[in-house]
């Protein structure tokens, strides 16, 4: 059973097709940014997720841990519109080049990519640009 409104996957049988989806169902999605090629963020989506996605140009993804749909942007605003759609060579991962509102992580940052392994420590390398509490009313999220 999903959330998905009644979509004719018809148009979409070909890239569907070509995906080499997990035993779950899934493929990982990279998020990256438009114009600065920045990689925003990891996430899955399944078929649904990508049938979604491409017939409404609105990312929207596979939550693991609320086992439904992730319409990203649903509860913080910071929507992803689809610019372009890409399967690698092996179809077993997505590259959803997007146009970013705002930040793509939960914790508040640009990128969910803002550590780096610097000098031998784990470092910090963007800082938190929207306070999540404003983004999610207090509730937490993850990406998952």
């Amino acid at each position: 059973m999903t959330d998905t409104p009644s979509i004719d996957v018809g148009p979409f049988e070909e890239v569907l097709a070509a995906i080499r989806f997990t035993a779950d169902g899934l493929v990982p999605a990279i998020a990256q940014a438009e114009g600065t090629g920045e990689i925003l963020m990891m996430a899955w989506m399944n078929r649904d997720a990508v049938v979604e996605t491409l017939s409404t140009g609105r990312v929207c993804y596979w939550s693991r841990s609320r086992g439904g749909l992730w319409r990203k942007g649903e509860t913080s605003g910071q929507v992803q519109r689809l610019k372009d759609f890409r399967v690698d060579c092996d179809g077993d991962t997505l590259l959803l080049i997007v146009e970013q509102d705002g930040v793509a992580c939960h914790t508040g940052r640009r990128s969910c990519f803002y550590r780096a392994w610097r000098a031998g420590k784990l470092e910090t390398i963007q800082e938190v640009e929207t306070d999540p509490s404003v983004l999610y009313g207090g509730h937490s999220h993850s990406h998952g």
